[in-house]
């Protein structure tokens, strides 16, 4: 198979991987003002596409998955712009540190689970910070929401945030090492 595309294939591939994780294994937490807000590990998705892909074509495979995602999902509909930005750039990050890292080409496993840990802690963390803050300026002044309700929507979405990161740090760490070898040699034919 050409190298493009292999590309496209892996990118479809993670994009509905992380559409289905997201939209079928997340737990919805209503919020005012008709929002809400998902438990889920999709971004554990997002970040093993970077790692095992590349940092441009996993954050492409998170932004497109999700956002389709979103997109499905009355609940979520307002959130998909900001969902590809965030998305793209979870991948980005930590698929830009685990290159700069060498992550694949890591012999030691624990060394490798190390530090897929801190590259999925990178792009999970700009997440933690940036999500929240997005979605407050969006809702506030874009949706037009009053202070009061963006405020509280703020306060529970930066928590939900903070801890599926954590979740999603462990289950990236779990997928990519049991990733990596096999994704490495079907790749090498």
């Amino acid at each position: 198979m050409k190298k493009n595309t292999r590309t496209f294939a892996h990118i479809a591939i993670f994009a509905a991987l992380n559409y289905a994780v997201f939209s079928y294994g997340k737990i919805d937490i209503p919020l005012a003002a008709g929002s809400s807000v998902a438990i889920h590990v999709a971004n554990a998705v997002v970040v093993v596409s970077a790692l095992l892909l590349g940092p441009v074509e996993g954050g492409i495979a998170g932004a497109i998955g999700l956002s389709i995602a979103d997109i499905m999902d009355p609940r979520y509909i307002a959130s998909a712009p900001k969902t590809f930005l965030l998305k793209f750039c979870i991948g980005w990050i930590s698929g830009t540190l685990a290159k700069k890292m060498n992550v694949s080409k890591e012999k030691d496993a624990k060394k490798a689970a190390l530090n897929t840990a801190l590259c999925a802690a990178a792009g999970l963390g700009f997440n933690v910070i940036f999500d929240p803050i997005i979605g407050y300026l969006f809702k506030r002044f874009i949706l037009g929401i009053e202070a009061d309700a963006a405020a509280i929507i703020l306060a529970w979405s930066g928590g939900v945030t903070a801890f599926n990161a954590i979740i999603c740090i462990f289950v990236a760490v779990i997928l990519y090492m049991a990733l990596r070898k096999p994704f490495a040699n079907m790749n090498k034919n």
